[in-house]
């Protein structure tokens, strides 16, 4: 599991107070890959473990958004295919876009998570209550970041991250619940 790089207490009385989580895209929903085909359309890779944790950390009743300095037509199909919003792309000022997005969903800065992996990045880790660096992140992101999780960007580490938080929330054990519980009835 990740390494929380503040006292345990201390996380978890932040994580408790979480309602947003903000992510980077390349780097922190993808591995940080562009590819381009040969008509030159982007490619990128999502992992369906992140999505999953998507969509526990919304049905808690919590918000997620994004912030991106590149713009990609495929980020904001996968955007709209998991329900985040607000999504923030093409915008090179993350500080600019970062105020925006929590006047805009309601929230302070104790009350937001930002997952990301780069120095343009770095800005809103620190200003949140929780800053999240994925495994393969810039050196100085991880070092400075709240939690530095065990799984690399675009490969399972949104999932890790919301996790934990939903651990602290006490949602993840409803999560377990649902998916443990027999399907098989005394009838069958």
């Amino acid at each position: 599991m990740a390494t929380i790089q503040i006292g345990m207490d201390e996380f978890a009385e932040r994580a408790r107070q979480i309602r947003l989580v903000i992510l980077d895209c390349d780097g922190v929903l993808t591995d940080g890959s562009i590819v381009y085909d040969e008509m030159g359309r982007e490619i990128k890779r999502f992992h369906v473990r992140d999505g999953f944790g998507v969509k526990c950390w919304q049905r808690a009743g919590h918000q997620i958004g994004v912030i991106s300095g590149r713009y990609s037509q495929t980020l904001a199909w996968r955007c709209r295919e998991l329900g985040i919003s607000p999504v923030v792309q093409g915008e090179p000022n993350k500080e600019s876009a970062y105020r925006g997005l929590l006047r805009a969903c309601g929230v302070k800065p104790f009350e937001t998570c930002m997952i990301g992996d780069d120095l343009p990045d770095l800005p809103l880790i620190l200003a949140s209550g929780i800053g999240v660096a994925v495994a393969d992140a810039d050196p100085l992101v991880r070092r400075r970041a709240d939690v530095v999780t065990d799984e690399r960007g675009g490969r399972g580490a949104i999932r890790e991250a919301l996790e934990l938080l939903l651990v602290e929330q006490g949602y993840w054990s409803e999560v377990i619940e649902h998916y443990t519980r027999s399907i098989v009835t005394s009838e069958d």
